[in-house]
C-alpha cells in the first residue's frame, strides 16, 4: 500500500433504474461509497450529462459523470473497487454495450498508460466518447492525455447526443 495519492479520473454511467434507484440515484450512492473509501479523498464530480446509447439505440439514454480523485490505491485495486460499486448497484451484464444501473470505468490513472489484460488506461474509447470528454473537460481543461491536452481533443467540445441535466 503506497502513500502517494495519484489524481484519478473514473467515468460513471447508469440508464437503469432498479429496486436500488433510479440512474441518477446509482451514480450518487457510487459517489457516496468513493468519498467514504479511506484510500480516497479530494473527490470532485462533473454536472451530469444524459446522452445517447453508444450500442443498441432500444435502450433509455444513459446519464453520465466524471469524477477525479486522489487515491492511493494501486491501478488493478482500484479496477476492483469500480466492479465491487457496479456489483452494490446490481449490475448485471445482458449484453455488449447494453443497458446498465451502474458503469464505474478508470479513465485516466495520473499518467500512466497501462495495457494489461483486465485494464487498459487511458480507458480504451476515451477518444472517441464526448460523454466522457466533454465532462472531463469541465472538470479539468488543463488535462494532459498521452502528451496531448485535452482541450485539443475536437470531441472535448462537441455535445452532439448530450444534454446537461440541471
Amino acid at each position: 500500500m503506497s502513500n502517494h495519492w495519484t489524481t484519478c479520473y473514473l467515468g460513471l454511467g447508469s440508464n437503469l433504474a432498479n429496486e436500488l434507484g433510479s440512474p441518477i440515484e446509482h451514480l450518487q450512492q457510487a459517489l457516496l461509497s468513493l468519498e467514504q473509501h479511506q484510500d480516497i479523498r479530494e473527490l470532485r464530480v462533473s454536472s451530469y450529462y444524459a446522452s445517447a446509447p453508444m450500442g443498441p439505440q432500444d435502450q433509455p439514454d444513459f446519464i453520465n459523470a466524471v469524477v477525479e480523485i486522489k487515491t492511493t490505491l494501486a491501478p488493478l485495486a482500484l479496477l476492483a473497487l469500480c466492479q465491487e460499486l457496479e456489483k452494490q448497484a446490481q449490475r448485471e451484464r445482458v449484453r455488449r454495450w447494453g443497458e446498465r444501473s451502474l458503469d464505474v470505468d478508470i479513465l485516466l490513472y495520473g499518467q500512466q498508460q497501462i495495457d494489461e489484460p483486465a485494464l487498459i488506461v487511458p480507458h480504451a474509447g476515451l477518444h472517441e466518447r464526448n460523454f466522457m470528454l466533454v465532462p472531463l473537460r469541465e472538470l479539468a481543461p488543463e488535462l494532459m492525455i498521452k502528451g496531448q491536452p485535452l482541450s485539443a481533443h475536437p470531441l472535448s467540445a462537441d455535445w452532439s447526443g448530450l444534454k446537461l441535466i440541471e
